[in-house]
């Protein structure tokens, strides 16, 4: 995916939203000019950056990715840890975000 896809994505979500691009700024503490330079595309967003911009305008991470299945999802969730193999970790998280998106899609509450 390109930084100039991601900054449209990440416009389309502000002006949804009804944010200014100040608004939004202040929203998630990410400076006016750097969300400029995301928004056109001159500087790619990092995933916390990402996941602010979805927390400020109620979109989510895929939204603004673009990644469409819980599949395309995984790659940029997954990380080995305690010598688990990446394939594993991948297999594993896949698997819970498959449940989660069902459990949504049924209405049911995965809150205790």
């Amino acid at each position: 995916m390109t930084s100039t896809h991601l900054g449209t994505l990440i416009e389309q979500a502000r002006a949804s939203a009804g944010l200014s691009q100040r608004a939004l700024a202040d929203a998630t503490g990410i400076s006016q000019s750097t969300l400029s330079r995301i928004i056109t595309g001159e500087r790619a967003p990092k995933l916390p950056e990402i996941v602010a911009v979805a927390w400020a305008t109620g979109h989510t991470v895929a939204q603004l990715t673009g990644a469409s299945s819980v599949a395309d999802r995984v790659q940029f969730a997954a990380r080995a840890t305690n010598g688990s193999g990446m394939a594993d970790m991948h297999q594993a998280l896949l698997h819970f975000m498959e449940l989660n998106d069902y459990l949504d899609e049924q209405a049911i509450s995965t809150t205790i």
